[in-house]
């Protein structure tokens, strides 16, 4: 059997595009074209709109039906080709070392233009709290419980549970202990390099189902809250997206020249994953998409299949800014004057309480509700944004995917290994 090239094509004429010859459009046209019906169907009739949200969720059941085997059989197979613990460590650590410079950027940007543009003066702090965002505060787990929560009890239960950062660490071992057998273990190689191949093709059967589930979502959305509620709150919305695009801009844009990788042939590679993303608001939607098109812009998959799921837990920058935004957003709504020094604190705090919260339902509101907490702000606050979160959850879930993909270019571009003939022959 022929082995998993690390660099195989799964583009256009691959297991995930449209086969050369078709008459139908290409994939990210038939997204956008679901994007736009969705937003219309929401817009004009909004009953018809949220009628249709169960297509949405069957699209993610889909989605996450395939992120396990398909994460952990590209994973075991790019590391047991490695067979060298001590270079997955290496990138691990140069992983880790990139996701806290990109994260403190965003916290610095979020910060700079909260306390620029003041969305929160002036606005009344009428909303009451719920027992939702009470109950928030209380899910924000400690130092020690997310150490323990990168081991898995049960690869079985973690894949089941769709725990993408347990099924990382087993599948790491796993691939550096099958390259340690030697011969006696390439009949497993051969055979999960073959489970990648049928899962990579699964994946192009389920992406068909695309733009059916992101006009679902979208609809859901637009209809059930109402293109008003960007009115409502119309400046925290604006303060949030110009602080994304200026960091789409800013941060992602100067990574990319400084790692010599073309920033809009990049944006041209993701934008399916930042679409779905966008439009589930759902990073694990984006997952099977997003690590076959880097694989294909030239980042091998055993970097690729480490650095994108590792960087849900530790590369959130699209959550980090909002929760540096909206922390000082409810002590501006309660009049309360935070010190450079109480932001400085509250910055580090959410820092280092945001990496426990992958796979946590609004885990960002969670982080929040826990900081507002602990620095006496009121969760008032917290459920003002409930209300709106939605919406803002969509841009900085694809800001999230976005920073992940690039992160996995910069760790390949650290490694000597990111391959610019592919790059510059990416489709």
């Amino acid at each position: 059997m022929a082995r998993l090239d690390s660099h195989a094509p799964t583009g256009p004429t691959g297991p995930t595009g449209p086969t050369v010859g078709s008459r139908w459009p290409a994939l990210t046209t038939q997204i956008f074209a679901g994007l736009a019906l969705g937003i219309v169907l929401g817009a004009t009739m909004p009953d018809l709109a949220v009628s249709l949200k169960p297509l949405a969720d069957v699209f993610l059941r889909m989605i996450k039906m395939i992120i396990a085997p398909l994460l952990f059989s590209t994973l075991v197979v790019g590391i047991a080709g490695t067979g060298d613990m001590k270079a997955m460590g290496r990138i691990g650590i140069k992983a880790l070392v990139y996701f806290e410079v990109a994260t403190t950027f965003a916290l610095l940007l979020g910060l700079g233009l909260v306390n620029y543009f003041q969305p929160g003066a002036g606005v009344a702090l009428t909303a009451p709290s719920t027992a939702e965002v009470a109950a928030m505060a209380q899910r924000q787990q400690t130092g020690w419980e997310i150490v323990l929560h990168l081991v898995p009890t049960s690869i079985f239960d973690a894949m089941a549970r769709g725990d993408i950062l347990q099924v990382v660490v087993f599948a790491t071992f796993f691939g550096v202990a099958l390259a340690a057998v030697g011969e006696r273990g390439r009949p497993v190689t051969e055979f999960l390099e073959a489970v990648a191949q049928v899962m990579f093709r699964f994946t192009g059967y389920v992406m068909r189902f695309a733009p059916i589930g992101v006009m679902a979502a979208m609809g859901a959305t637009v209809g059930g809250r109402g293109l008003g509620i960007l009115l409502t709150l119309g400046k925290l919305v604006g303060v949030m997206y110009l602080g994304l695009f200026l960091f789409l801009l800013l941060v992602i844009g100067g990574v990319s020249l400084l790692i010599r990788v073309p920033f809009f042939t990049f944006l041209r590679a993701i934008r399916e994953p930042f679409v779905i993303a966008f439009t589930t608001a759902s990073s694990e939607a984006a997952l099977p998409k997003a690590l076959d098109v880097m694989a294909r812009f030239g980042v091998p998959r055993n970097i690729v299949g480490f650095v994108l799921p590792t960087g849900y837990s530790f590369n959130l920058d699209g959550s980090t800014l909002y929760l540096s935004i909206a922390s000082v957003f409810v002590a501006q709504l309660a009049g309360i004057q935070l010190s450079v020094g109480q932001q400085v604190v509250m910055m580090l705090t959410l820092m280092l309480t945001s990496k426990g919260v992958a796979g946590v339902p609004r885990g960002a509101l969670v982080v929040l509700t826990a900081a507002l907490t602990s620095f006496g702000l009121p969760l008032e606050g917290a459920a003002i944004l409930l209300g709106i979160d939605q919406v803002l959850d969509m841009g900085r879930t694809a800001i999230n995917v976005t920073g992940n993909c690039l992160a996995t270019a910069v760790v390949a571009r650290w490694e000597g290994v990111l391959d610019d003939r592919q790059i510059a022959e990416f489709r």
